[in-house]
Parts: C-alpha cells; sequence; structure tokens
C-alpha cells in the first residue's frame, strides 16, 4: 500500500540547510548539510526497509504521485510473483514535497529508502556528491539492452560517462489543444504556433459560461512546477536568468517581458485557481474538457487518450512548444530511478529499478492497464511496437521529434554556463528557484506585480550566485 510520510513544518530548518549547500564544495557541503538535516530526517523517519523474519527483502521505493509513477504500484504484484524473496513498500508523495523529502534523506544518508525517483536535474549533481550508486555495471546486462534507451535521456542521466538513473518515462514539452473547439471556432493550428498566436486562441476560445479556459498553465509555487514552462518561455522569448559570467539577468528586458506575458495570460485566459494548479491540476483540467489547450510535458498525451480516464481522447491535437526567438522551445526531463548508496538492498533494488524501466513493463503496462499508458519518451523499441504505434498515432512522433529537437546547452537566444532547459543546474537551484517560483504565483494572484516579483528574485539570484562562488 502507498505510504505518506507526515507533512510536519520544517521551514527554519529546510532553510538553514539549503543555506549550507550553497558551498562550492559539494562534499564539504554534504557534511554540514547531514549535520543540519538530522534533525529534520528523524522527525519523518520510519519508512526504511529491512528484513523481515521470513527471510524477505524490503524494498522501499520514494516516488511521485502521478498516473504513470502510479501505476507501477497497480502492477508492483507482478514483480513480486517473479521475486518472492523481495516485498515492495511504496512511499508516493507530491513532487514538491518528493523532492524534500528524498533530498533530505539522502544527505543526511538516513537510508529511509532503497529507491528513489529523481531526474535530470538531480542526477548529476548527486552522482558527483556520491550519493548514488553507479547503474552502469548492473546495466551492462544484454538482457536490459541498455543502449536502447533515447540517447539524450540516457545521457542527461550519466556523470562521467556512467550512468546513474535509469529512465522510467522522458518527456519534453509540447502545446496540446482541442481539435473539436477549434473547428467550431473555425480556427487553425499552425504546425508552429507562437505564444502571440497562442494568446490570440486563448483568448477567442476562454468561456465562462461552459467553464472552458482558453489555456491551462501552471501557477503552483516550485522549481519543477509553475518554473518548468515559463523557463521555456522566458528562453525564447530571449530571457534568461544568468550570463556567462553569472550575472543576474531576471529584471532583464527579455526576461520581464516573458514572465509579464506568461502573468497575463494565465491571470486572463487560464484556469480557475491558477496559482494552485501545477501539473495534475492542468491534467484533470484538460481531461475533463474544461481547457482550450495546455502547454505542458508531453507525458500528459498518455492520460489524455485513455478514454478511461478522459473525456477528451480523441479530440486532442499536439504541436511543438510555441516559439519567439527560438526555432524550438521544449525542455527535457526524466522521471527516473536511481538507487541512494546508502542502500543496503542494492542488487534488490536494482531487481526493481531494472523490472520497472524494461522493455518488458512497457509490454505489461500496454497489455494491462492500455497502450496509450505505456511510459513513453525513455526507449527506442517502444516506438516500434505496433500496438503501441496505433494506440499513440496522435502524439508518438511528436514526444519524439520534441525530445529530438532539445538544445540542453543552449535552448535559449544567449549562452549560458550550465546544461539544462527548465532549471540552472546548480544545488542551489533547489532553494532559488523555488523562492522564485513563490513570488511568480504571488503575481499570478494579483498580490504583487511582475515588476516587484522580478526584483525579489533578482535579488535572490544574485546573493546565489556571490555566495555560491559562481561568479569570476
Amino acid at each position: 500500500m502507498p505510504e505518506a510520510l507526515p507533512s510536519t513544518d520544517h521551514t527554519g530548518q529546510d532553510e538553514e540547510v539549503l543555506m549550507r549547500i550553497r558551498s562550492r564544495s559539494r562534499r564539504t557541503a554534504f557534511a554540514a548539510m547531514a549535520a543540519a538535516l538530522a534533525l529534520v530526517v528523524s522527525a519523518c523517519a520510519g519508512a526504511g526497509g529491512g528484513s523481515g523474519g521470513d527471510g524477505k527483502q524490503t524494498v522501499t521505493i520514494a516516488t511521485v504521485a502521478n498516473p504513470q509513477m502510479q501505476d507501477i504500484e497497480k502492477l508492483s504484484s507482478r514483480f513480486e510473483e517473479e521475486h518472492p524473496d523481495i516485498d515492495l513498500n511504496f512511499v508516493i508523495l507530491p513532487e514538491n514535497e518528493l523532492r524534500d523529502r528524498v533530498t533530505q534523506d539522502i544527505a543526511t544518508e538516513a537510508g529511509q529508502y532503497d529507491v528513489v525517483t529523481i531526474g535530470t536535474y538531480e542526477t548529476p549533481i548527486w552522482a558527483e556528491n556520491g550519493w548514488l550508486a553507479p547503474l552502469s555495471e548492473y546495466a551492462s546486462d544484454p538482457a536490459y539492452d541498455v543502449n536502447d534507451i533515447l540517447e539524450p535521456v540516457r545521457a542527461a542521466l550519466s556523470y562521467e560517462d556512467t550512468m546513474y538513473a535509469a529512465p522510467f518515462y522522458g518527456e519534453s514539452s509540447f502545446l496540446m489543444y482541442r481539435k473539436d473547439l477549434f473547428d467550431k471556432a473555425g480556427l487553425t493550428m499552425p504546425e508552429q504556433p507562437t505564444w502571440q498566436q497562442v494568446a490570440e486562441f486563448a483568448k477567442e476560445l476562454d468561456d465562462p459560461r461552459t467553464n472552458t479556459a482558453g489555456i491551462c498553465l501552471r501557477g503552483l509555487p516550485g522549481w519543477g512546477e509553475v518554473l518548468a514552462p515559463l523557463n521555456s518561455v522566458m528562453l525564447t522569448f530571449g530571457g534568461h536568468w544568468y550570463d556567462e559570467q553569472w550575472q543576474a539577468q531576471l529584471t532583464s528586458p527579455e526576461s520581464k517581458q516573458a514572465v509579464e506575458f506568461y502573468v497575463d495570460l494565465v491571470r486572463q485566459y487560464g484556469e480557475p485557481g491558477a496559482p494552485s494548479a501545477g501539473f495534475s491540476e492542468c491534467l484533470t483540467a484538460m481531461g475533463q474538457g474544461n481547457a482550450a489547450m495546455w502547454y505542458d510535458a508531453t507525458v500528459a498525451a498518455s492520460s489524455l487518450e485513455d478514454p478511461k480516464t478522459s473525456k477528451v481522447a480523441g479530440k486532442i491535437g499536439y504541436v511543438p512548444a510555441p516559439v519567439v526567438k527560438t526555432d524550438h522551445s521544449g525542455w527535457l526531463w526524466a522521471w527516473s530511478l536511481a538507487i541512494p548508496q546508502t542502500s543496503e538492498r542494492k542488487d534488490a533494488a536494482w531487481e526493481f529499478v531494472s523490472w520497472a524501466t524494461s522493455k518488458e513493463y512497457i509490454k505489461l503496462v500496454g497489455n494491462e492497464l492500455g497502450w496509450t499508458r505505456v511510459p513513453p519518451g525513455s526507449r527506442q523499441s517502444t516506438y516500434e511496437l505496433p500496438e503501441y504505434q496505433r494506440a499513440a498515432k496522435a502524439f508518438a512522433e511528436p514526444t519524439l521529434n520534441a525530445i529530438r529537437n532539445v538544445d540542453v546547452r543552449q535552448p535559449g537566444v544567449h549562452p549560458q554556463p550550465w546544461v539544462g532547459v527548465q532549471y540552472v543546474a546548480i544545488p542551489e537551484f533547489q532553494d532559488l528557484g523555488t523562492k522564485v517560483s513563490q513570488e511568480i504565483s504571488a503575481a499570478i494572484a494579483g498580490r504583487q506585480s511582475v515588476d516587484e516579483a522580478l526584483a525579489k528574485g533578482q535579488r535572490y539570484a544574485e546573493q546565489t550566485a556571490k555566495e555560491g562562488g559562481y561568479q569570476k
């Protein structure tokens, strides 16, 4: 059964911890974090696995509460049937809480989890810290076929040519739109829309009488929530977080224009309660027919095209992420499974990881839950399955194209001194991005202006670059 950790408020302690993370020496910071976080994790302990009296090993998996990851828990009995010596214990958490709890646990070597769900942001940083077990030797088993994993995703989950996490699914971003509503309104979606065109469509299709928002966009605070789509918008407008000398650029004219555009668009034609809407809320809104468009992760198509859960299955069109000054503007992410170095059950943990990220698991999902529910964007062989080709005809090619077109080294107009699209690939961004996202969300809620939000964000960014020693 899924297990949730207590939501005890440790705000003050977390702030102290995150200040310590800003050390440029990753390993020195690790020791400081461990001391600072000990009290935090002790308050949240109790989820760890172990060996039962019957000789079974319990593998504890921390994972995110989204449909694809929850499917693992639904199908886990198949794994346990095939591995009678292993019991699985799932800790399923909302995205922001998952990030906090897993970071706290792994930094303090608390050892609550044998498998953690992380992404392309955390993997290389945590691998450099020595927090993750290398997977390349495990994955070298020919039966696993590591070379079948899409190369951009595999590279993003590696550090110094060693893989440290296995992708459960990979994603970029694209624009999803209701073909029936466009047809009814006499509108035509371009093959490559601009954000200005999207804003006009949203204005035309927004209809409070039928509870249909012109567009759904994330507004929920969190560096992995509102900042995921917003960062890609900012990059294509010509904005950025830092220049090559690590001078903060959040108040540059281009960054300001992008954020004003996003905030105005969601305030005028977005979903009700936008400041509290993340991926899950927009997925529900789109799937229940309450939004005409949605810009978000490509993985959403799997749920939208499932007639068991979606009222708009078969009515959705998919086009590349809208642009302004760049040719492409999608992001790159992969929710992935990694094994902490602290796990005392690494071999058993790999048995689960390899099962959940295998070709066989993909076929199991297709046969048991439906082919539109198959985890996308991880393996090339998925796109060669006739059953998947038929079921995912509407979104398979747009998803692959979106992933392949991402330029993680320079996704925007300007060169950047890190690799990544919807985040700044430094340890401090987990804190910095969260703070800035809270200011942006407050602007969406109308509690402050965009100028005020960005002025605060600029100060946070300047402080981070200075204290982290990034500026030359």
